[in-house]
């Protein structure tokens, strides 16, 4: 039974069980942010870093200030950044000054005309690896908010991380590997540790998960997990939108027996989808799961542990975007130890949470009145069209299910119809009364779509042109649709 799991665990995530690594879990910027900087002064081969945002505040320009000096002394020093997670928080010159003082940085996903949708998959990845020694996973970006201002009474987002030593290095470099060669020309191969390349350094067996675009390794792993579960499955996630497979899979686990329980953010950084997440509780109440929401500031831990035997840390929300959209990087830890610190941990989060239950006329509440903090992080009007990307799939499955018939809908749907149905007829009185209104953005967007697809059709089927367009410092862009292709299927 044990290697028909292993072999379960492996197919389902794309990635193989890995013996002989040290791990360490490390909770909030207070523990991250020293380790990562002592780990990248120390370097003395190569640093490759990868993250979502790189925010030019105090707390991003340490971190520049650590990665330029590297690249002076001689240090590779490789920089991944998202463009839609930096946009408005990093400025030109801050990635300028990386690059004059020799630190090579790659952009994902920038504007352009040719990819007018490319802003759907994101970087979604947090990752740090020092020397091909040492490796750094997490959910934490790079950026105060994090860090939080004591002087100002702001506390800390509450996040989690580990530090990885041994053969599992190499896998996260190569996960690095994967999305740098998809910007631009790959790293050299003498730069790519093989499997089994690094020597072993404790007892711990773990699974590095590189998801990709339409791959869903995570989510067919956390599927895996919630069914096999026999005692507990505690969750931890920032923006938790459960596609109906999934949460059909809670529910069934807690009427099972199972001990199924949510821990979530109390307050968020993303108002839009606070409403859109309360409206699955229902459902996941009445089947026995337990919801908990954080009564700190934001909660942006993604984490899991399952038995006391199994547990998980990363970058991946349990949402539709980070499943199926993004590109992810978790670890799947399969040690005893590891899990009873990852236990310990969770209950002590349940400590400052407040427990979420059913209340008349089906409606959800908190068990006793939710205290507020002593400061409360700040809110951005701004919510992410990623993420409310996730929202829409969500009311498209509710609304698409409601015309169809095709399966039954509970009272946390109801919300969501009527909202619908308001905005659809709203939408009707304006295309009658000033059709224009829609028309011209339609117009304009099909106007974009059609010229990129023919100058990329044009650049396609015109190699030599595009290559001499294109220079020989930049990839042409055959090469870049055979990588994304390649990495996505």
């Amino acid at each position: 039974m044990r290697l028909l799991a292993e072999q379960s665990f492996s197919r389902a995530a794309g990635a193989p069980h890995i013996p002989g690594n040290s791990v360490r879990v490390l909770k909030d910027a207070a523990q991250n942010y020293p380790v990562w900087l002592e780990a990248m002064a120390a370097a003395e081969k190569s640093i490759h870093f990868e993250n979502y945002i790189l925010a030019d505040d105090e707390v991003g320009r340490s971190f520049a200030a650590v990665l330029a000096d590297k690249a002076r002394q001689g240090v590779r020093v490789r920089v991944v950044y998202d463009w839609f997670g930096s946009f408005g928080r990093s400025s030109g010159r801050f990635w300028n000054n990386l690059k004059a003082s020799g630190v090579q940085v790659r952009c994902f996903n920038p504007p352009s005309v040719l990819h007018p949708f490319s802003w759907i998959n994101r970087d979604h990845r947090k990752m740090i690896a020092v020397d091909g020694q040492t490796g750094f996973v997490s959910g934490l970006c790079i950026s105060r908010k994090w860090a939080g201002d004591p002087k100002r009474l702001i506390e800390p987002w509450r996040d989690t991380g580990i530090m990885v030593k041994g053969p599992a290095v190499a896998d996260i470099e190569r996960a690095f590997a994967d999305v740098w060669s998809v910007l631009g020309p790959p790293l050299p191969p003498d730069e790519v540790p093989e499997p089994g390349s690094i020597q072993p350094v404790g007892d711990v067996t773990l699974r590095v998960i590189s998801s990709l675009p339409n791959t869903a390794w995570m989510y067919r792993l956390d599927q895996l997990i919630a069914t096999l579960a026999r005692r507990t499955l505690w969750l931890t996630d920032a923006y938790f939108v459960g596609v109906t497979p999934y949460v059909e899979t809670l529910t069934v686990a807690a009427r099972d027996g199972v001990d199924v329980r949510l821990l979530l953010p109390g307050t968020t950084d993303v108002p839009v989808l606070r409403a859109i997440s309360r409206a699955g509780y229902p459902s996941l109440l009445e089947a026995g799961v337990r919801i908990f929401e954080w009564n700190g500031p934001m909660l942006h831990a993604k984490t899991a542990v399952a038995d006391g035997r199994w547990a998980r840390i990363g970058s991946t929300n349990l949402n539709i975007s980070s499943w199926f959209g993004n590109y992810e990087l978790d670890v799947a830890v399969e040690d005893l130890a590891f899990a009873e610190d990852m236990e310990r941990m969770y209950l002590e989060d349940l400590a400052r949470s407040t427990e979420i239950v059913l209340g008349k006329r089906h409606r959800v509440s908190p068990v006793v009145k939710r205290s507020r903090p002593r400061s409360h992080m700040e809110q951005s009007g701004k919510a992410r069209l990623g993420r409310a990307g996730v929202g829409a799939m969500r009311i498209g499955n509710v609304v698409a299910a409601a015309i169809s018939n095709r399966r039954t809908l509970g009272p946390a749907e109801a919300r969501i119809m009527f909202s619908t149905g308001g905005i659809l007829l709203a939408l009707a009185v304006v295309a009658m009364l000033w059709p224009r209104l829609l028309t011209i953005p339609f117009a304009v967007i099909s106007v974009w779509v059609a010229v990129s697809l023919i100058l990329r059709a044009y650049r396609l089927r015109m190699p030599g042109r595009a290559e001499k367009a294109a220079g020989p410092d930049k990839p042409k862009e055959v090469e870049r649709v055979s990588d994304q292709d390649h990495l996505s299927s």
